[in-house]
């Protein structure tokens, strides 16, 4: 039986500790409390200064950033410039009043500001949040008023498959639902014609003012050792006020991530800086980026792109590679062409993707094998065996190693890997499976997962509504944190993950609450019962379909489509494009043959294809399938 304590293995993460830079030493690496524990105690550091300045002092012209933009323009930051851009934007926030603690949320495509946005963030103590740029005005204003940021970046507009988004627009048109932002900070990208007001600046503007100084910034000299009679362990200044960094104890809050909807608003998750910043270094250092430049094709606003694909690779010295666009512009042969443009070492990104790139694969024979690409690394959700094999053996002229990467939001990112780089030296969690009872499953036989280790990544405990959504992880078995996810260990000795056991699903590499996609069909006035599910498509693929019987007299089949798109609609309205299900399936009724979880097994196994558009089936076809599937058990 296991302690009532998450604990860790120590060792491991002293060892993961050493890999980012200290201005005052941890007594501790973690001390129980409450059942979770707190990590690093006593010690303080800053994020850019790991990211950053470290590496500008030993290796001024070493590449930091390659970027790319979808028209085709490129930039290359060195670390040496990059420390001139960060303590700059540094000083530009503290120039209108951000001070540490203060929530800076970030609109913003995968744009170098970006990047350089989070680690000015991190320079002053400022807390950053990034928000899908492609999010309508109503689901941005919901973030906003959730985020409690004083603070907004934005874009004039962004760059997505091929066309331009208003960004500015959308932020200004969620702005009149929200109070509290003083600031918008507007990257001039596109330079589309927007309008202003007060409050606004553009972002060039702003670091304008003594750049010539930014340029010259030196890196900070040691701190000096704290005070114990000093009071409170509270962010302290290492240097003059400017672009000099902060320094921060370990448990400072360092970034905002939005789950999932509950209730009708995100959760938004808390990441302590010194438990992201240890965890992002030993991931990469020990688990995914193998070579000197790593490409994580994702959505800024992803998790795993933040941890992963910035603060990762900077904080061990490295290139990473980033790309501002969709994959099919201007052709389909755009990611080998990235891959092989920047010299690409190491590919994270979702199976979703690659089975994109699959499917483009057959008519790119001449461009699709990269010669630099050594890893590729999958996150966000399951993939299968076969998706990994052609990666192996397609994507490069060498085999490639394939691993497939586990983690979950409130764990800060990538926890478990198929394939990690030293399994010997990266920190684990020691998972397992379990029963209902919380005993361990046989071989073969399906269960939850549950981590016995403790995981330096955690998110910080929350209050409310995040306490509500996530003290279960680490409450309904003491000592073991519960993920909610079902899996089989396979005859290899891998995780074959199954679902979840509750209602949220991961979708493009966000967290989607069914119940909450439920509830905002059931609102509609055309809706008399809702159900929400996730199918696969030919491709292994996962997308979510929403079955709904209409209010009599409601619509003729003529109609269907159009009621189709008002529901996609109003869902994309409220809680986001990814949010918005691929497929309506109209049913004549629900009858009370079958109990909810039936029911909706029966609507994911109706041989429907995978066309988006609107499918009329009987509920007499329903229960045909669920017939089926009792059949094939």
């Amino acid at each position: 039986m296991p302690d009532a304590i998450w604990a860790p293995d120590e060792a491991a993460w002293h060892r993961a500790a050493d890999l980012v830079e200290w201005s005052s030493p941890f007594r501790s690496v973690w001390e129980p409390r409450d059942g979770r524990g707190t990590w690093f105690p006593g010690g303080r550091l800053n994020a850019s200064v790991t990211c950053v300045d470290r590496h500008a002092a030993v290796d001024p012209d070493r590449v930091a950033i390659s970027w790319e933009g979808e028209p085709g323009d490129r930039r290359v930051i060195t670390y040496g410039e990059l420390l001139g851009e960060v303590s700059t934007l540094a000083r530009g926030l503290r120039s209108i009043g951000v001070k540490p603690g203060d929530v800076v949320a970030l609109h913003l495509g995968l744009v170098p500001e970006a990047a350089v946005a989070m680690l000015a963030c991190a320079r002053i103590g400022a807390v950053h949040a990034v928000l899908p740029a492609p999010l309508p005005a109503e689901a941005l204003a919901d973030r906003l008023e959730s985020l409690g940021a004083s603070v907004l970046f934005t874009q004039d507009g962004a760059w997505r498959h091929g066309t331009v988004l208003p960004l500015k627009v959308r932020a200004d048109e969620a702005l009149t639902a929200v109070a509290g932002i003083e600031h918008t900070i507007v990257v001039r990208r596109t330079g589309m014609d927007v309008a202003w007001y007060e409050g606004d600046r553009w972002y060039h503007d702003l670091v304008a003012a003594d750049r010539t100084r930014g340029r010259r910034s030196r890196v900070r000299a040691a701190a000096p050792a704290p005070d114990p009679a000093a009071g409170p362990d509270l962010p302290r200044a290492t240097g003059r006020a400017g672009g000099e960094p902060v320094d921060l104890p370990s448990d400072h809050p360092s970034f905002l991530i939005s789950q999932a909807h509950r209730r009708g608003r995100p959760v938004v998750v808390t990441h302590g800086l010194a438990n992201s910043l240890v965890t992002a270094a030993a991931l990469h250092e020990w688990g995914v980026g193998e070579g000197q430049r790593l490409w994580s094709a994702g959505d800024v606003s992803w998790l795993a792109v933040q941890a992963h694909g910035i603060y990762g690779p900077l904080a061990r010295g490295v290139t990473t590679v980033l790309y501002e666009g969709t994959l099919d512009v201007p052709t389909h042969a755009r990611a080998w062409e990235i891959m092989s443009r920047h010299e690409v070492t190491t590919m994270m990104t979702t199976p979703s993707v690659l089975r994109t790139m699959r499917g483009w694969a057959p008519a790119l024979a001449a461009t699709s094998r990269v010669e630099s690409l050594r890893r590729v690394v999958l996150y966000a959700e399951p993939s299968e065996p076969d998706l990994r094999q052609w990666a192996a053996a397609h994507l490069s002229h060498r085999r490639v190693v394939v691993a497939d990467g586990w983690g979950q939001v409130e764990l800060g990112g990538i926890v478990h890997l198929s394939q990690p780089l030293d399994p010997d030296l990266l920190p684990s969690v020691d998972p397992t499976i379990v029963d209902p009872s919380g005993g361990p499953v046989a071989d073969g036989e399906a269960g939850e997962l549950v981590l016995t280790k403790g995981w330096a990544g955690a998110m910080l405990p929350g209050t409310g509504d995040v306490a509500a959504a996530t003290d279960h992880h680490w409450t309904n078995r003491p000592g073991l944190y519960t993920t909610g996810d079902r899996v089989r260990r396979t005859a290899e000795g891998g995780l074959e993950f199954l679902g979840r056991t509750d209602e949220v699903v991961s979708l493009s590499g966000q967290l989607v609450s069914i119940s909450e996609v439920r509830q905002t069909l059931l609102d509609h006035p055309f809706v008399e019962r809702a159900d929400v599910i996730e199918r696969r498509d030919s491709q292994g693929g996962r997308y979510l379909a929403a079955a709904v019987v209409l209010e009599r007299s409601t619509a003729s089949d003529q109609d269907l489509p159009a009621v189709a798109r008002d529901l996609n609609e109003t869902v994309r309205d409220t809680l986001g494009g990814v949010a918005r299900p691929r497929m309506v399936i109209f049913v004549d009724r629900f009858g009370d043959e079958l109990r909810g979880d039936e029911r909706r097994r029966a609507l994911a196994a109706l041989p429907l294809g995978d066309t988006p558009a609107p499918k009329r089936v009987t509920w007499q076809q329903v229960l045909a399938a669920a017939d089926l599937g009792t059949t094939a058990t």
